[in-house]
């Protein structure tokens, strides 16, 4: 199969979808890997490292289109590579549909096998996902923090405190993967960290493996309600896999939360967990909205390309080299790959996806 890899074009994105070493994997399966020039160099590979590990560097984006069978990303195509995708082909990359219709419009109209990172599935685990929420999930307490400061908008306070100073009170929401990275990260700091779930079986296990400074509540509304009056810094972490993340504070409840408290939605890129959440990027993060700072990069991981991409590409590439070497009415008999099809043959194959966007939903038989 040829298999291409262009260079992300979305703001302040520096990752890219494979590195030379798992381009050099694929090509020991027989597959034709095409590299755009320069996908890699935000990452540190540059194009001589691709061509060493057996790639063809493509100057031309929409030549390297019009070739590939498969393409692979880091994330979802925006609005200018819309009329490169071309008919049947595959494309392997997060995908975050439940927050873009219009970009779920294309791939039917152009009947793109589409196959997402976030929703493919091995038994409860996603595990195309915990890489980047595991980066993420430590980027937002540590944004989280800096945010704090006052010059940033903050309530002035350092996250950890100071001898003979309290600690300051960092709220997780979630605590799957990036949860828990944001919450060992900000216990690590010294903060005093509650951790809100519904799944009593991961709150029960994290009790048993998390600091002493960390809490685990059962999350209702009334449960938030009570542990973010007196939050520093609150995160948002919830994930419904491919659905659009629930909205669990509100606008009227800001008016509840210290000035200078600080907001970080790691749940953009299915729509955030935060109603005033709205994505921004890394060269503008934040904006205030009655006195508290929300931070939306929409691709968290994109500041550390490099880490990001070596993690991603470990955990992407056996997926890559099955897709590539399976026929796909093989390959979707396999539920993790049933799992991460979004859209195929023109039709929306992901349920949480057709709702969000009221389309019609198809079963793959």
């Amino acid at each position: 199969m040829i298999i291409g890899v262009p260079k992300e074009i979305k703001t302040d994105e520096f990752r890219v979808g494979m590195t030379p070493s798992g381009v050099r994997e694929l090509t020991k399966y027989g597959h034709s890997i095409i590299i755009e020039s320069g996908a890699g160099s935000g990452s540190g590979f540059e194009d001589a490292h691709y061509a060493d590990a057996g790639a063809v560097i493509l100057q031309s984006v929409d030549e390297l289109y019009s070739k590939a069978q498969m393409i692979i990303k880091v994330k979802e195509p925006i609005e200018i590579e819309y009329d490169r995708l071309k008919e049947g082909q595959i494309l392997f990359t997060y995908l975050h549909l439940a927050a873009d219709k219009r970009l779920t419009e294309v791939l039917c109209e152009k009947k793109i096998t589409a196959l997402a990172y976030e929703t493919l599935r091995v038994g409860r685990r996603l595990p195309l996902l915990e890489p980047m929420s595991e980066i993420a999930g430590r980027m937002a307490t540590l944004f989280g923090a800096v945010h704090l400061g006052r010059y940033n908008g903050g309530s002035g306070r350092l996250l950890g405190g100071a001898v003979g100073v309290e600690r300051n009170h960092v709220v997780v929401l979630g605590a799957g993967v990036a949860g828990k990275s944001a919450a060992d990260a900000a216990a690590g700091l010294g903060a005093q960290v509650s951790m809100l779930d519904i799944n009593i079986e991961r709150l029960t296990y994290l009790r048993d493996v998390m600091p002493s400074n960390v809490t685990m509540i059962y999350s209702t509304h009334d449960s938030i309600l009570n542990t973010i009056k007196d939050a520093d810094l609150i995160i948002g972490t919830v994930l419904l896999p491919g659905a659009k993340a629930p909205k669990l504070v509100t606008l009227e409840m800001l008016s509840l939360l210290k000035k200078g408290t600080v907001l970080v939605d790691v749940s953009i890129d299915q729509g955030g967990c935060f109603e005033t959440s709205h994505p921004t990027t890394h060269s503008h993060p934040t904006y205030e909205i009655e006195g508290i700072v929300h931070y939306c990069v929409a691709n968290m991981p994109g500041m550390y390309p490099r880490t990001s991409t070596i993690a991603l590409t470990n955990a992407t590439l056996p997926y890559a080299i099955k897709i590539a070497s399976t026929p796909l009415e093989i390959l979707l008999k396999d539920e993790a790959y049933k799992g991460a099809l979004n859209v195929y043959n023109g039709d929306v194959t992901n349920q949480a996806v057709a709702e969000a966007h009221s389309m019609t939903y198809k079963a793959l038989t």
